[in-house]
């Protein structure tokens, strides 16, 4: 009877949750399937864009584009290897800040709500009309052409690095941090997301297993390592997925601008179409290996 129920139990979670989904489901298979399967399409051929009626045709030439892509283009490759190399930094540089943040504005303190307010306006200032007057803004453009002129660097770590190069650390480690600390504006700005989903973890713990490890004499940071981390470790998994893909669908991706400029200037809608479904296998591919790596500590709890 009890097995019963909580199948029952179960079904009816999981009706609701296609529910849930079910608008992007049925917007998907209406509007996003026969696109996909279209670029794929292109992907294999020369497309020929006719300039009379609109229309294009297209020659199959199989696995041309690809090649094309990956030993022809002087530049797909390399910015494809350097796009992985700063995700491989920025993702769980991303990640642990984010989660940090969120320890502290998960504490009882006074203006909280404004606090965290603050803590979402990176989600806002990363919208594309704000992100459009940024990189578009000439006050700001000028300040920056002064700042090169009248100093004698552009980066924030360098005197650190200065400081560190002779410390007797690991070269690689010194570059990696130099590169997080350099990088830490575009760190900050896309880790709003990512609190607020740690912030909904962080509130569904109980604060009862928090009173009973106290009494039982365990410290803050046995506490943290026992019980905050094991019953986020979910959301971590989420988060690591959405940082990933937010990661590669930035507007100031190299790989994004050079698919988008074959296409669009050079209408060579084949070779733009190759290199798309050839950054989509990676992005996928990646996926794969954090889910894979992330899902094996992940702890889930009724």
């Amino acid at each position: 009877m009890a097995k019963k129920k909580q199948k029952n139990l179960q079904r009816r979670k999981a009706i609701t949750g296609y529910l849930f989904i079910s608008p992007f489901i049925i917007g998907f298979v209406a509007f996003m399937i026969i696109p996909l399967l279209e670029s794929l399409r292109m992907s294999f051929s020369n497309v020929v864009v006719s300039t009379g009626n609109g229309g294009f045709s297209m020659e199959f030439v199989g696995f041309d584009n690809f090649i094309k892509a990956f030993t022809v283009d002087p530049e797909f490759l390399r910015m494809l290897t350097e796009e992985l190399s700063r995700m491989a930094i920025n993702v769980p540089a991303t990640i642990i800040i984010s989660f940090f943040m969120a320890l502290l504005l998960n504490q009882e303190f006074k203006a909280r709500g404004f606090v965290r307010a603050i803590f979402f306006l990176p989600v806002i200032l990363s919208s594309g009309v704000l992100v459009g007057l940024e990189y578009n803004n000439s006050l700001l453009i000028g300040l920056k052409d002064y700042i090169q002129k009248n100093s004698n660097t552009t980066e924030i770590t360098a005197v650190l690095e200065e400081i560190l190069s002779n410390s007797g650390l690991g070269n690689r480690f010194l570059e990696t941090v130099y590169a997080i600390v350099n990088d830490v504006y575009n760190v900050v700005i896309s880790s709003g997301i990512q609190i607020i989903i740690f912030l909904s973890g962080l509130q569904t713990i109980s604060k009862s297993m928090y009173e009973s490890a106290k009494i039982e004499g365990c410290t803050v940071w046995e506490s943290f390592w026992k019980i905050t981390l094991p019953m986020v470790s979910p959301v971590i998994l989420v988060n690591v997925i959405y940082t990933i893909i937010d990661f590669f669908m930035r507007t100031d991706s190299e790989v994004m601008t050079k698919i988008t400029e074959t296409m669009i200037a050079k209408m060579d809608y084949g070779f733009s179409s190759a290199m798309a479904w050839s950054y989509f296998v990676a992005v996928i591919l990646i996926i794969a290996v954090f889910s894979l790596i992330t899902s094996r500590w992940v702890y889930y709890y009724e």
